[in-house]
């Protein structure tokens, strides 16, 4: 009787840890479809410079001397000076 007893536990933690096994490897491999996706998505809004070339090196540097002056705007509010 307790070896009957003893066993069905056993099955029973076996099935358990093999429905745990099988849930953990279909959400790994949801979370890696996911990330597959991201980087997907990631790539399609990635500027391409063989195709935009110079276009897009003017368009950093306009953006980057907007930075610098509202950079320039900021450290002149933080000093306290009226533009």
């Amino acid at each position: 009787m307790m070896s009957q007893i003893l066993s069905d536990d056993l099955l029973m933690a076996c099935v358990a840890l093999l429905g745990l096994m099988i849930l953990s490897a279909t959400a790994l491999r949801g979370w890696q479809g996911w990330l597959a996706l991201k980087g997907k998505e990631l790539d399609a809004h990635r500027p391409r410079p063989e195709i935009e070339g110079r276009a897009s090196e003017g368009a950093a540097r306009i953006e980057l001397a907007d930075l610098k002056e509202r950079i320039r705007k900021l450290e002149a509010i933080a000093s306290g000076v009226d533009l």
